[in-house]
């Protein structure tokens, strides 16, 4: 019995010893904030205060030590999203995730980014400013990579930690480009339906600009049916990437004239797909000669969106066409050719080896033309003689963005700024700017180019001839643009920008809902303050909606309806177009409208190319028409032999909504609140293992809002009719330069993307209330406030 015992005291004493093991070793694991910590090519000491959200307050001595000091404390919050941004552009991500990455890592190979940022970097000024400062922050990465701890995910995934380099910024800077486009997911879509269905079908998807929607106002002082399209394959591909896609966005900037204060209030929401950790890294760098408030990409050094005490920088997707497909010609009997304009060269043959987790590596070969890469080969899905190449200006043109960016954050004021501007090639931002002494601007920033008047570049277009071709690029100064304009604010939201030279510039423009908002409150009042710009950030309110639904009750048979149905379309008849949670009108829109567009367009369209509709902005610009018009080649139903009108669409598409409800929530109609329906959750590409959802993921939150309002909430139509939130504003900000030290902002999770932080989720539930934290920049204020200090000083010899 006494053996027993002390074998029984052993083991547990045994088990209590791996106990706190495991937990030193998961402790070991959290990022540190307090202490000191020996940094390497330090000048001079630089302290780093944490306040209350884990937001770094770096001063220095020098801007390279400030860099290389932000290089650090970044990678320590954000090294797991460094590493996975950076493996996108050369296809690295199936040697994370294992072979269900191969086509995605295909398709991003394929892109031409990765080889771009070599050229890139092989005819880069070593001594310019913007790569100096770059240096310095890549030194501070991977000091923390060479002496810090090293975050779960490389323990979970099996990966090593390596340093990064040069190319890695521009890879992750090729990304966002690319993210941004459109193009792949609509030009071939709408090449099929003109080739499968005829150009009639084309009238009535809202591709052309109609000049009577609210445009952003400039004031500058042989044919083949594609089987499986293109933009399918993209989906395909980029639907499984473990990280977000840039995709909408709101700002607007108020003159003094418009401000209760006298000064100007700049407002910024950028609308990227949500995530875990989220998007943008907060840092204040400040140094006798820079200083900045802001937000930044993992693992580049300069903030995109920014702020300091005399200007403020924010930006929105412009939408422009960047990307253009060709159809190629092959040589009849010699398969390595391709004709442009009457002779036959050679295709560009490149292979690339892409590594598997768990598997052999794979050898992958594509083929170039002049125009681009040719997409036929990147998956199988493909089926199609005639090859296609896509030509983007991303990898045409040389890239000066880091450059670019080092001019934004180092301008002092509006010339400084536009001047640094010109070298953003792609991809294509609404740049929106406010400074303190009472400018506002908004400039268009790509390189824009002008087509044969023939050529319309939302279809693949005809490579052989050499004439539809890009005649010229335009200069930067005939790019859209509003300085101080007389009616005394700038804004974008995504919507068309109003003429350049004459012409509207072709792009994949989102609907004018979020747009009209935005000018009708502002224009209401002229006494707007810090508090009323943050209500209105947060709006749920589609002043659209209201009217979509009114013209499909226009159509409804009320005599067929139950008491039931009646009620609830005496209660759509009212609503206001408010998206809260307690929204029944909401819940029934969303419903009727998905029935709407599934019936009209579904029996021409396969599944698949239905689901890429879906997915374009073409599509959303489609709702509003199609609810308005009485005529249209798509109301009849090509499956059956009777010939269906929109009527017989919308009182189909009433009943099989209402019918959905029902099923899913019971006969009160009063219980189908949006809340039910609609929630978010920030997904970690670790918690798609369900095991380990609990611990990585941030969410589910139910949460008001929704598509195409100010507080922008996107999500996909599905069949079981619940909508989970995909992508929204990735940061709310505010900043008042009647009070620029309270400026006010919000992230969706928190600043941290270690799961170990206590800043890993601190503001989840303040952002789905609508609620702000203030951005520090007193610097008394700042220290005496610090939850943390962590001071770094020169690595002694």
């Amino acid at each position: 019995m006494k053996k027993l015992k002390n074998l029984i005291l052993v083991t547990i004493t045994l088990l209590l010893i791996v106990v706190i093991g495991i937990v030193i070793f998961i402790l070991s694991l959290k990022p540190n904030y307090n202490g000191e910590q020996e940094l390497k090519n330090l000048k001079t000491a630089v302290n780093v205060y944490y306040d209350s959200y884990g937001i770094p307050h770096i001063y220095g001595q020098s801007e390279e030590d400030a860099f290389r000091t932000l290089g650090y404390v970044h990678a320590q919050d954000r090294l797991w999203q460094m590493e996975l941004l950076r493996r996108i552009a050369p296809g690295r991500l199936s040697e994370v995730f294992g072979k269900d990455m191969i086509t995605t890592d295909k398709f991003l190979i394929s892109l031409g980014i990765d080889e771009a940022s070599e050229e890139t970097v092989a005819n880069l000024d070593t001594n310019d400013e913007s790569i100096r400062l770059t240096m310095a922050y890549l030194e501070g990465v991977n000091a923390f990579i060479a002496n810090g701890p090293t975050p779960a995910e490389f323990y979970l995934t099996g990966i090593d930690k390596t340093p990064f380099v040069l190319k890695d910024v521009y890879n992750t800077i090729g990304y966002m480009a690319f993210s941004f486009a459109m193009a792949h997911k609509t030009d071939p879509l709408l090449t099929t339906i003109k080739e499968k269905l005829g150009p009639q079908y084309l009238k009535d998807l809202e591709i052309d600009v109609n000049p009577s929607l609210a445009l952003i106002s400039n004031y500058p002082g042989d044919q083949q049916i594609l089987k499986n399209t293109v933009s399918e394959i993209a989906l395909q591909a980029l639907e499984k990437l473990p990280v977000p896609m840039f995709e909408g966005s709101n700002s607007w900037v108020l003159s003094p004239e418009k401000t209760k204060n006298g000064h100007v209030i700049f407002a910024n929401d950028p609308h990227i797909g949500f995530s875990q950790p989220s998007v943008w890294y907060e840092a204040h760098v400040s140094t006798p000669t820079y200083e900045k408030y802001g937000y930044h990409l993992a693992g580049v050094p300069f903030p995109l969106l920014g702020h300091d005490k005399n200007l403020a920088y924010g930006l929105t997707m412009f939408e422009n066409d960047d990307v253009d497909f060709y159809y190629e010609e092959e040589h009849p009997t010699d398969k390595s050719k391709y004709k442009y304009k009457g002779e036959w060269k050679s295709f560009e043959s490149i292979t690339k080896t892409i590594k598997v987790k768990d598997a052999e590596a794979i050898q992958f070969t594509y083929k170039k033309t002049i125009h681009g890469p040719v997409l036929n080969g990147i998956a199988d899905q493909i089926v199609g003689d005639k090859p296609i190449a896509m030509s983007w200006v991303y990898t045409k043109v040389e890239n000066k963005t880091l450059k670019a960016y080092n001019g934004i954050v180092h301008a002092k004021g509006l010339n400084d700024f536009k001047k640094s501007l010109a070298d953003i090639h792609a991809p294509g931002l609404n740049i929106m700017y406010g400074d303190a002494k009472g400018n506002v601007a908004w400039f268009a920033t790509a390189k824009l180019y002008q087509m044969p008047d023939s050529v319309n570049t939302k279809f693949v277009l005809e490579g052989s001839t050499g004439a539809q071709e890009p005649i010229k690029y335009l200069a930067f100064k005939e790019n859209p643009h509003a300085i101080n304009p007389p009616w005394k604010y700038v804004y974008s939201a995504n919507n068309q920008p109003d003429s350049i030279l004459g012409k509207i510039y072709p792009g994949y423009y989102l609907p004018e809902n979020r747009a009209k908002r935005i000018t009708q409150l502002i224009d209401a009042k002229n006494d707007w303050s810090k508090q009323d710009v943050a209500k209105m950030i947060t709006d749920v309110t589609s002043s659209e909606n209201p009217t979509i639904v009114n013209n499909l009750i226009e159509e409804l048979d009320t005599e067929n309806l139950s008491k039931n149905q009646v009620d609830l379309i005496t209660q759509l008849k009212s609503w206001k177009g408010e998206a809260t949670l307690e929204s029944v009108e909401t819940t029934m829109y969303h419903r009727w409208i998905y029935f709407f567009i599934k019936n009209t367009f579904a029996d021409e369209l396969n599944e698949a190319q239905f689901t890429t509709f879906l997915g374009t902005h073409f599509f959303k610009r489609t709702i509003a028409p199609m609810a308005e018009k009485k005529e249209s080649i798509w109301w009849d139903d090509i499956s059956t032999p009777e010939k269906e009108t929109k009527k017989t669409i919308v009182n189909t598409s009433f009943q099989q909504a209402y019918a959905a409800l029902e099923k899913s929530f019971g006969e009160d109609t009063q219980e189908w609140t949006w809340n039910k329906v609609h929630s978010i959750e920030h997904p970690h590409p670790i918690g798609q293992v369900e095991a380990l959802r609990s611990y990585f993921n941030v969410g589910p939150f139910e949460v008001n809002g929704t598509r195409e309002v100010i507080n922008n909430l996107s999500f996909s139509y599905t069949e079981d009719g619940l909508y989970k939130v995909s992508s929204g504003p990735s940061t709310r900000r505010v900043i008042d330069f009647s009070d620029i030290e309270n400026s006010i902002s919000i992230l969706p999770t928190g600043q941290s993307g270690n799961m170990l932080s206590n800043h890993y989720q601190d503001q989840a539930k303040m952002y789905v209330k609508g609620e702000f934290r203030k951005m520090m920049m007193n610097k008394e204020e700042i220290k005496s406030s610090a939850e943390s200090v962590l001071i770094f000083k020169p690595l002694e010899d």
